[in-house]
C-alpha cells in the first residue's frame, strides 16, 4: 500500500503524470500503472518493469503485492535458497556477537582470553569464514560499542502453539519495541517468563538431509556415539519427493558427546550441519490446522528478520 500511497501523491501533486490505471483482483489491489510523457523520463521515481504503451507513453508499473513466480518447483527452490542464505546470515551474525563479547571481557589476545579462545574454537567447528571473526575483533575495540547482552522471550503464536526467541542485543529496549512491534502486527503475544520455556529443552543437535544418508546407518552412527536420540522430518500431505528430500533428520546429543557425534559422521562421509552451540527442542509438539501453520511460520518469519533475534523455536509440529 505504501506504493500506492506515493503514485496517488505523484497523481495528486505533479502534471507529469497524465494518467493511473487500477489493476484488481477480487478485493486484492496488485499494482499500479503509472504514464510518463518520453520527455520526463529523468523524474526521481523509483518503480520496475518499464515498458511503452501504444500511445507512446511511457509506462512503470509499481507492485502492491508480491508477483508470482512461474511455477510452483520455481518457487519453492527461491525460497529454499533465500532460507539457506538467511540462516547462514544468522549464524555469522550470532557468532560475531560473541566475538564482541569475548573482546569486550578480555581483550582481543585469545591466548590470554579463554573467552575468546573458546568462540575460536566454535568457529572452526562451525567454518565460519575467518573475516567475520577480525571484522568483529575490530569491532570490539572501536569507541561506543557495548558487549551484547543474550536475552530470552516468551511468545504465544495461533492454535495453543508456543516459541521461545533469542535475542542478542547491545540495546535492550531496541530489541523488545521490535519484538513487540512485530508481534502486534503478526497477531503473537508476548508470553509471562517461565510459562513458555519449560516445554523445551536445551540439546546439542546435529542436522542431517535425509537424502544424505540411510535411516537405519543413521541410527547406528547415533548408537555408537551415545546419542540421545534421532528425530523424523516432520511430513505433510502436499509433500512432493523434492519437499521430502530437502528435509532433516536431527542427531540429539549433549556437550560431552556432540564431538564423537560429528567425528562418526565425518568417518562415514555423511554431511551434516551442526548447531551453533545448542538448540531448544520441544518436549511434545502441537499438531494445528493449515491456517494456524501458515500465521505462525509468517510470525517466526517475521521475528528471525530482526538483527536482534538470533534464533527462533517453537512446538509446532
Amino acid at each position: 500500500m505504501r506504493a500506492l500511497r506515493v503514485a496517488l501523491h505523484l497523481h495528486a501533486s505533479s502534471t507529469r503524470v497524465f494518467s493511473t490505471r487500477l489493476h484488481s483482483s477480487s478485493l486484492f489491489l496488485h499494482r499500479t500503472n503509472i504514464y510518463f510523457s518520453p520527455s520526463l523520463l529523468d523524474a526521481n521515481v523509483s518503480f520496475i518493469n518499464t515498458d511503452y504503451d501504444n500511445n507512446r507513453r511511457f509506462r512503470r508499473t509499481i507492485w502492491t503485492s508480491t508477483p508470482v513466480c512461474m511455477g510452483r518447483r520455481s518457487c519453492k527452490i527461491a525460497g529454499r535458497k533465500e532460507a539457506q542464505n538467511a540462516k547462514k546470515m544468522k549464524l555469522y551474525s550470532r557468532i560475531g556477537k560473541e566475538v564482541v563479547s569475548a573482546v569486550k571481557k578480555g581483550g582481543p589476545n585469545a591466548s590470554t582470553n579463554s573467552a575468546l579462545a573458546a568462540v575460536l574454537e566454535k568457529v572452526k567447528e562451525l567454518d565460519v569464514p575467518r573475516d567475520i571473526v577480525e571484522r568483529n575483533i575490530k569491532k570490539a575495540t572501536e569507541k561506543g560499542q557495548e558487549a551484547y547482552i543474550e536475552k530470552i522471550y516468551e511468545v504465544y503464536g495461533y492454535g495453543g502453539v508456543s516459541m521461545v526467541v533469542e535475542v542478542s542485543t547491545d540495546k535492550i529496549n531496541r530489541s523488545v519495541a521490535k519484538i513487540r512491534e512485530v508481534l502486534n502486527n503478526c497477531g503473537g503475544k508476548m508470553a509471562d517468563s517461565g510459562s513458555v520455556l519449560f516445554k523445551f529443552r536445551r540439546a546439542r543437535v546435529v542436522n542431517i538431509k535425509v537424502n544424505n544418508t540411510d535411516k537405519d546407518q543413521l541410527l547406528g552412527i547415533a548408537l555408537d556415539a551415545g546419542a540421545e536420540d534421532v528425530i523424523d522430518p516432520p511430513t505433510y500431505e502436499d509433500d512432493t519427493e523434492e519437499d521430502r528430500s530437502e528435509r532433516y533428520y536431527k542427531i540429539v546429543g549433549s556437550s560431552e558427546n556432540y564431538s564423537s557425534i560429528l567425528s562418526k559422521l565425518r568417518e562415514e562421509g555423511i554431511d551434516f550441519e551442526s548447531d551453533n552451540g545448542s538448540e531448544l527442542l520441544p518436549n511434545t509438539t502441537i499438531e494445528v490446522d493449515d491456517e494456524a501453520m501458515d500465521l505462525n511460520k509468517e510470525l517466526m518469519s517475521k521475528l528471525l528478520e530482526l538483527d536482534d533475534v538470533d534464533a527462533v523455536y517453537t512446538d509446532q509440529k
